[in-house]
């Protein structure tokens, strides 16, 4: 197993482990969306939309193809999670790891793919 195949699959799971568990407990979840996103549709259907995305990351993320776009779309989302969520940090300090990955991945891809 490559370094990039592990980063690629823990990664994954850390984007389609969510809209699973949400949909079987969607209340556990949606207090993780910032107050300015709520009341725009309802709860439920932002949840299962922003699931929809999560699940596109990763799935993108298994495919392998152009990593650096689901790994710089995976930063973005997971730096927002964290920054709107600061209160809850007993809880999204693991996420600045997983943010790490993304960021790692994509300075990877990005490497690659600019070699001559």
């Amino acid at each position: 197993m490559t370094t990039s195949l592990i980063l690629r699959l823990s990664l994954a799971f850390a984007f389609l482990y969510p809209p699973i568990a949400a949909f079987f407990d969607p209340y556990s979840w949606i207090g993780y969306f910032p107050d300015f996103t709520r009341g725009i549709v309802s709860d439920l259907l932002l949840l299962h939309l922003f699931g929809v995305v999560e699940i596109v990351i990763g799935g993108w993320l298994l495919w392998g193809k152009n990593l650096f776009y689901p790994s710089v779309a995976a930063s973005v989302l997971l730096a927002g999670i964290v920054i709107f969520n600061t209160g809850q940090m007993d809880v999204l300090f693991r996420d600045i790891s997983i943010l790490g990955i993304a960021l790692a991945l994509a300075l990877e891809s990005f490497r690659e793919k600019n070699r001559v």
